[in-house]
């Protein structure tokens, strides 16, 4: 029996009577029976399920769709209704009052935002604290079990986030090396203490701008495609099928993840460490006049291993955060496309700021131990 619906209207209010078989395969007639009835009104709508026969959730999608405007007014009733329709109703209705509500929260003021605002970032942390304490645990058995760590997926993770990176590493921190040194010299030279400069491009990018500056690359770079290739594995329910095959997701996705990034984040920053002094060292000969060999008498005596090994050890706790927080939103990405997309943003700028932070929080402890 083909579905009908037959409209009246009262005053303010409209009544549409349905019957007969609402399912897909009728989609198109239905579409232009509405197209005869004409623009739906704004008021209150009634819609009448007495001989409704079967109804599916294409055909609940498109009533509803027909009239947005009155069901996001709230004024759209179901009368005689059975249960077993209802659910379906109910299904299909539940995605247009999330996006109803959706839409009014734009509407909201300042400090309800900010309110809002706060909530999230105080879940976020939560969730994220949560997460280290199962990613311990994982760890804790693949230690036990050495067994269970995917070393191919570690290898080609290695590959990925150290030799792939090189380039980029060296040319931004070279580049910083040669603006820092630049910088220092249009002073130095005013007092001239042209030797100086060496101790201030070495210290500076040893304990702090070279680390500084290869996480936020790995941030961007390798933080955000953690999140943008796990977010699509779950996206594909691959990340299911993990599950159905008795997989950990953990040690098969994250944690060759998190030992790349941690292993390779020293080396980077070692190399961007030699990059950013390399530039320091054109920008020297060629605007103060200091040689190469001079340059590196004085680096000799002015740079120890110490400010080295404190630049260096910030690195594998930067790149434990910037991988927890890539594998993280991945794992929690939803099911559309839209939802990789903020997560990877979100990757980058949780990251970030994570570095920032943790960076204050090593500048504070070496100044309390006089590192």
């Amino acid at each position: 029996m083909r579905p009908k619906l037959q409209r009246r209207s009262d005053k303010a209010t409209e009544y549409i009577s349905l019957s007969g078989h609402w399912r897909l395969h009728n989609l198109h007639f239905v579409k232009e029976q509405l197209q005869l009835l004409g623009a739906p009104g704004m008021g209150r709508v009634v819609f009448d399920f007495h001989g409704v026969l079967s109804i599916d959730t294409s055909m609940a999608a498109l009533l509803l769709d027909s009239f947005s405007a009155s069901f996001r007014a709230g004024s759209v009733v179901f009368a005689n209704i059975r249960p077993e329709h209802e659910k379906i109703i109910a299904l299909v209705t539940g995605h247009y009052k999330g996006l109803g509500s959706e839409l009014r929260r734009r509407h909201q003021g300042l400090l309800v935002r900010l309110g809002r605002g706060a909530c999230n970032a105080w879940n976020e942390m939560i969730q994220l604290l949560s997460f280290i304490g199962e990613i311990f645990l994982s760890s804790w058995k693949v230690i036990k079990n050495p067994r269970l760590l995917r070393w191919n997926e570690l290898f080609v993770q290695l590959e990925v986030v150290l030799l792939d990176a090189v380039f980029i590493v060296f040319l931004v921190t070279f580049l910083i090396g040669v603006v820092v040194a630049y910088l220092s010299a249009v002073q130095i030279e005013k007092y001239g203490g042209h030797i100086f400069i060496v101790d201030a491009l070495s210290l500076t990018m040893c304990r702090e701008l070279s680390p500084i500056l290869v996480a936020i690359v790995l941030a961007g770079r390798s933080g955000s495609a953690f999140a943008a290739q796990i977010g699509t594995m779950k996206l594909n329910e691959e990340t299911d099928a993990l599950r159905v095959l008795g997989l950990d997701a953990n040690h098969v996705l994250v944690i060759p993840r998190l030992l790349a990034l941690a292993l390779a984040m020293p080396l980077l920053v070692f190399l961007g460490d030699a990059a950013g002094i390399l530039g320091g060292m054109v920008i020297a000969e060629h605007r103060l006049g200091i040689t190469g060999i001079t340059f590196m008498q004085r680096l000799e005596s002015v740079l120890h291993l110490r400010a080295v090994f404190f630049g260096m050890a910030k690195a594998p706790v930067f790149a434990i955060f910037i991988a927890l927080i890539g594998c993280r939103m991945g794992l929690t990405v939803e099911d559309n496309a839209r939802s990789v997309g903020l997560h990877t943003t979100s990757t980058v700028v949780q990251s970030i700021v994570s570095v920032i932070l943790l960076n204050a929080a090593f500048a504070i402890l070496a100044s309390e131990l006089g590192i």
